[in-house]
């Protein structure tokens, strides 16, 4: 099963202030990779249904009607479809191994209290973020 990093914004823009004042991180690659949140898609549904008391319908969906229904999707509704696909899908946020050019976050500064999936879904369902709104060209 394909797993993924999910990571709340605030925790990364968190180790990216840390990174950037760390003399340890001059010319390398932070990863952004707590343990605890790599996850699959179908764990991140079986917390949520934890977290809501609800059980969700599954379906599976063919990834050849995944891709053809990201084609047909008009600009900029496309986006999204190829991005979820390449994470829980093909496994794209995963698939590569570090170098001595990368280092984790949250070996770095093991002190940090990241955000857990569980926390995660709180947020979301409690006191739900305003959406952030981007324009790609």
């Amino acid at each position: 099963m394909t797993k993924a990093v999910l990571n709340f914004e605030e925790d990364v823009a968190s180790y990216t202030i840390k990174a950037s004042v760390d003399p340890r991180t001059c010319n390398i690659g932070i990863i952004y990779k707590p343990q605890g949140n790599i996850v699959s898609q179908l764990d991140s549904i079986s917390s949520w249904e934890k977290n809501t008391g609800i059980t969700l319908q599954r379906t599976h969906i063919p990834e050849q009607d995944i891709i053809k229904h990201s084609e047909s999707l008009p600009f900029p509704e496309n986006i999204s479809v190829p991005i979820l696909h390449n994470i829980f899908i093909k496994g794209d946020q995963m698939s590569f191994e570090l170098t001595a050019n990368n280092l984790k976050a949250s070996e770095l500064y093991p002190d940090y209290k990241y955000t857990s999936i569980d926390k995660l879904l709180d947020i979301c369902l409690v006191n739900r973020p305003k959406p952030k709104l981007v324009a790609l060209a």
